[in-house]
């Protein structure tokens, strides 16, 4: 069976000791500090992820007031473009109107002064054609002149009369 002597009992105790102080120093420090490096360096890995996604959300953000600033730009030019276009289109359709009215006065001035032209005319060919016949009809040409007045005097007349 088993023996149990006390100085196999201590001697085992000793080793174990000597054993565990050993593997204390050349095993697990090294390895402690490889782990806390390792963790260390990952920690460092994982600051810097976080780093990089603010400097990124930062970025969509910059991004993102960029883009509706330019959208809000583009708006704004769109709807000046669009009252600049209303005021000329207003502009022109005025000038046109104010055209079209000088060209019918003109045209109505154009009209009366031509009617006026063609009744003295008519005017005219009528005394000449009056006096004519009062010519041949009283046989003898009176004064020319005084035929043309009498004529004129009686057509002002008959055209105040109107």
């Amino acid at each position: 069976m088993l023996k149990f002597e006390f100085w196999s009992i201590v001697e085992a105790v000793a080793n174990v000791i000597i054993l565990f102080v050993l593997l204390r120093i050349f095993l697990f420090k090294p390895i402690n500090k490889i782990m806390d490096a390792r963790t260390q360096s990952i920690q460092n890995d994982i600051d810097s992820a976080k780093k990089a996604k603010e400097e990124a959300e930062e970025l969509r953000h910059q991004y993102d007031d960029s883009i509706s600033s330019a959208k809000e730009e583009a708006n704004r030019i769109i709807m000046k473009a669009h009252d600049d276009a209303e005021a000329d289109k207003a502009a022109l359709i005025r000038k046109s109107q104010e055209e079209a009215e000088e060209i019918i006065t003109a045209a109505g001035k154009t009209a009366e002064n031509e009617r006026k032209r063609v009744l003295q005319q008519a005017q005219s060919q009528i005394a000449d054609l009056a006096i004519e016949a009062a010519s041949k009809i009283v046989g003898a040409n009176l004064d020319d002149d005084n035929n043309r007045r009498l004529v004129d005097e009686f057509l002002s007349e008959k055209e105040a009369d109107k």
